[in-house]
């Protein structure tokens, strides 16, 4: 029988096994037919070398993701064990940067493959499409690069949208004043600011419209130029909304537009502007398109099961 010894070199055994050998479990399950024993900082398995060989090269993927980040998951395990190869988890020239520090010295950057795709698209691109389920980073990410942007001067502002779609738009029958009325579907977007920007310093840019959070409407007739916009959840747009929100765009401008078409809450027989726009500009210059999947999860680890789930259940439909 074949054996392959890996020594942990300045990487803490401890968190790199998990908490109770976690992560030597899970390496066990994706290597049935390998024998895997961790005992002090060295790794040791046993079985053929065809096995052992791709063993190697996932473990040190593993290590050399724990040496840029300080920590090992159950999703980056399964994200490093079922990519198709090393070159399609191996990092780009800017995969180790840091978009933006942010509150408390908060270390802010893309942690998958396909954040950092989007990354490298939206610095390529000044509209680009982030298509993907819940809790992939695809507003997270976006708002470190409009925060990074805002930083360098590269852009005078930062404007976030969202349709209401919950309201049809129409907040009138909703207590309290417009920004009370308007808080609750923002909220996302303010979370991911408060991580990046200190709490005054984010009410004196929201004060002074530097950093502005409005509903799609109000977005009708504006020219947005020098700004970095993001519309997020644009699955939730019309055919009008979303051309209406295109055609907004102005000089020095990065259009980010984030979505999930499996979660439209439009009216029956309504189109997804978001779907649709993905079809009719796909072949336009200049315009990027990112997807992310779960395999992006950086949420809890059910949110990952929990899209599976339905997933399986929409195939079957």
């Amino acid at each position: 029988m074949n054996e392959l010894i890996l020594e942990l070199e300045e990487i803490s055994p401890k968190e790199f096994f998990g908490a109770q050998n976690a992560n030597i479990e899970l390496l066990k399950k994706y290597f049935p037919k390998l024998k895997i024993v961790a005992r002090g900082n060295k790794i040791k398995a046993y079985g053929d070398e065809d096995l052992l060989e791709e063993f190697d090269t996932r473990m040190m993927m593993l290590m050399g993701h724990f040496g840029k980040y300080n920590k090992l998951d159950e999703n980056v395990i399964e994200r490093v064990l079922t990519s198709n190869s090393s070159a399609d988890y191996s990092t780009s020239a800017s995969s180790g940067e840091v978009i933006v520090h942010g509150v408390g010295g908060k270390i802010i950057k893309a942690q998958t493959v396909n954040q950092r795709k989007l990354v490298e698209s939206i610095r390529k691109n000044d509209m680009v499409f982030a298509i993907g389920p819940a809790g992939t980073g695809k507003t997270y990410t976006g708002v470190a690069l409009a925060v990074e942007a805002l930083k360098k001067k590269e852009v005078k502002r930062i404007i976030l949208t969202r349709p209401a779609v919950e309201a049809g738009e129409n907040l009138g029958f909703l207590p309290g004043d417009l920004k009370e009325k308007l808080d609750p579907y923002m909220q996302p977007l303010y979370d991911a600011l408060r991580d990046m920007i200190p709490h005054e310093k984010l009410d004196n840019y929201i004060e002074k419209g530097v950093i502005q959070i409005a509903p799609l409407a109000f977005m009708r007739g504006r020219t947005l130029d020098n700004a970095f916009v993001i519309l997020d959840e644009g699955q939730n747009t019309t055919h009008n909304q979303m051309k209406m929100f295109l055609t907004r765009m102005g000089k020095n401008a990065k259009f980010l537009l984030t979505g999930d078409p499996g979660q439209v809450d439009l009216p029956r027989r309504t189109i997804s502007g978001l779907k649709e726009a993905l079809l009719v500009l796909k072949n336009v210059e200049g315009i990027g398109m990112v997807y992310l999947d779960d395999k992006d999860v950086i949420r809890h680890k059910l949110v990952k099961k929990v899209i599976a789930a339905y997933k399986s259940i929409e195939n079957r439909d």
